[in-house]
């Protein structure tokens, strides 16, 4: 496993402590010091259960000694599998307390994504539910014990019996006693510079890849998006985003037990619900995907359930500008803020609470604290302002590596240290970065390179569209064409291929970057983090392409016969 000395140099790790973009706390002294300032106060709660700061303290010291009589020592990897539950937070928090790496996973993750990240990160140990959602983790855990041979030991939260060999509850596991009895038991707390967690990338394109972070390097972002939103511990964190993803973890676990706020966490989402929510709790910040935000408006009848509701971060994707003027008009006194951030990165650029509004219309931020960001061509020099090219990052939250890949992980390399990250963008001149889409998310039209991202910013300006992707879709003479999907805004009738390349042509858009193609659908395919599954969308109108010539050579072949 890669060492801080790895990525980065004895005047970087300098650098980043003494602008305290690094601390020297660790993630269990935070909880110390919020325990202490702060004990009855609430922490964090889902729909189930609540623990105070104090509360959260002594489950976490009892769950780290039990962990550590399991045999869970410095280094181990423990995947955690588990719904937005307060118990994820006190097991991350357990696990870095007795020096292992947390390796969370999505609950929707099923058997064959399971045992991939199981077998490539070696888990011995591991903690799911009992079930969710109708499905039974237990029962998959079990028939993985008998599959991965490094995998030993499996603890279940919320379970009622512990009937399944190699299986146990989790309350089992909880040692008994005070807190302060239970630490000399676990000896030295791990450093903020050893590994800490292992998130693996979303894999919408290929095999996932495992970031492996400290606990200063996520905490970096942290620390920036609570300068950026000026938290503090009067916020009412609401967590929609899976807490077993970057942005969850980050922002439901990090951030508020760094400033010592409150942290809502909703299990299932549902746009009625999450309205809902906002307003039973008083939930002043979000970040989420932009996904998320456009649910909840189209959820949102009366702006006063929201009315508490001061600052929504969209990430994960770019927020389209018309995205922050509807919530602009719909959710008064909340400013929609755009983030531009990876599992790789966690947070490589925001827009603050003080920069002008337009600024998160027109552009993802710019990089927060000692972090540096800039746009490269091929060979990894810097492009000039204004030109796209791929967006690489430098800085204290950045990775230590992919986890068992040294081969992806020398392909991040550009110059003077910075890192490519596969993303297509350019740099304002005032050092803002816009992301105009992925190196990958192209659509090449007999040699032109046409931005998705481009088109998807006209057209989801378009008042009969809700939501819009944009994807390449084969062609025998010119390679690709421009396909988009849309999803109709309600009230709306769908609008004709035509009446959207007039659209197109109004906003004065090259004649050969125009769609095609269109298809409406009612959703699209995504990740749980919003992203959308643009893989899919390419297979499925190549399908349709498929057989739409399969169709028309079977009428020509029938009618030559008759």
């Amino acid at each position: 496993m890669a060492v801080v000395a790895d990525r980065y140099s004895i005047s970087e790790v300098t650098d980043f402590y003494d602008s305290g973009d690094w601390l020297r706390d660790s993630f269990f002294d935070m909880i110390e010091r919020q325990s202490a300032e702060r004990g009855a106060s609430r922490f964090v709660f889902d729909d189930h259960r609540s623990l105070t700061f104090s509360e959260f303290r002594h489950e976490v010291v009892r769950l780290a000694v039990g962990f550590r009589r399991l045999g869970v020592g410095a280094g181990d990897r423990v995947v955690v599998q588990l719904p937005n539950w307060v118990e994820f937070a006190v097991a991350a928090a357990a696990v870095s307390r007795v020096g292992a790496v947390i390796v969370p996973m999505m609950p929707i993750y099923r058997d064959e994504e399971v045992e991939y990240i199981l077998r490539h990160c070696g888990a011995r140990f591991a903690v799911t539910c009992e079930e969710w959602k109708g499905f039974s983790h237990r029962v998959m855990f079990s028939e993985m014990i008998a599959r991965c041979d490094n995998l030993e030991h499996v603890l279940i939260v919320r379970g009622a019996t512990d009937e399944v060999p190699g299986t146990s509850l989790i309350t089992a596991h909880l040692a008994d006693g005070e807190p302060d009895n239970l630490l000399a038991e676990l000896g030295t707390d791990p450093g903020p510079d050893e590994g800490f967690l292992i998130v693996y990338t979303s894999g919408t394109t290929a095999r996932p890849k495992g970031c492996f972070h400290t606990v200063n390097t996520v905490r970096a972002s942290a620390i920036a998006i609570a300068r950026s939103l000026e938290a503090t511990s009067e916020d009412v964190q609401f967590g929609p985003s899976p807490i077993t993803h970057s942005t969850g973890l980050m922002t439901s676990v990090i951030l508020p037990l760094l400033v010592g706020a409150q942290s809502y966490l909703m299990e299932s989402w549902t746009p009625a619900a999450a309205v809902a929510k906002v307003a039973q709790h008083r939930c002043t910040v979000a970040v989420t995907a932009t996904a998320f935000l456009q649910m909840f408006l189209g959820a949102l009848e009366n702006r006063s359930n929201a009315n508490t509701l001061r600052q929504w971060v969209c990430a994960g994707s770019p927020i389209p500008g018309a995205v922050v003027e509807r919530a602009r008009r719909e959710l008064s006194g909340c400013q929609v803020l755009s983030l531009y951030g990876r599992s790789e990165s966690f947070l490589n650029a925001m827009c603050a609470s003080d920069d002008a509004p337009e600024l998160s219309a027109s552009t993802d931020g710019r990089p927060r604290g000692s972090a540096s960001l800039r746009v490269v061509d091929a060979q990894g020099e810097e492009l000039p302002r204004g030109e796209i090219g791929d967006i690489a990052y430098k800085g204290p939250s950045h990775m230590l590596e992919y986890f068992q890949n040294s081969d992806e992980t020398a392909a991040l390399a550009a110059a003077d240290g910075f890192a490519r990250s596969g993303d297509l963008g350019y740099m304002t001149a005032d050092g803002y970065v816009r992301v105009t889409g992925r190196t990958k998310d192209i659509v090449i039209r007999g040699g032109l390179n046409i931005s998705a991202r481009e088109l998807e910013d006209h057209l989801i300006e378009h008042r009969a569209i809700e939501d819009v992707a944009v994807v390449g879709m084969p062609d025998e003479r010119l390679g690709e064409k421009v396909c988009a999907f849309v999803i109709v805004a309600r009230g709306h009738q769908a609008p004709g291929l035509d009446e959207l390349v007039d659209f197109l042509r109004a906003r004065r858009v090259a004649t050969p970057k125009l769609p095609q193609r269109l298809e409406v659908v009612t959703q699209f395919p995504a990740t749980a983090t919003g992203k959308v599954k643009k893989h899919e969308l390419r297979q499925r109108i190549t399908a349709t392409l498929e057989s739409e010539k399969s169709a028309h050579t079977e009428r020509l072949s029938a009618a030559s016969t008759t």
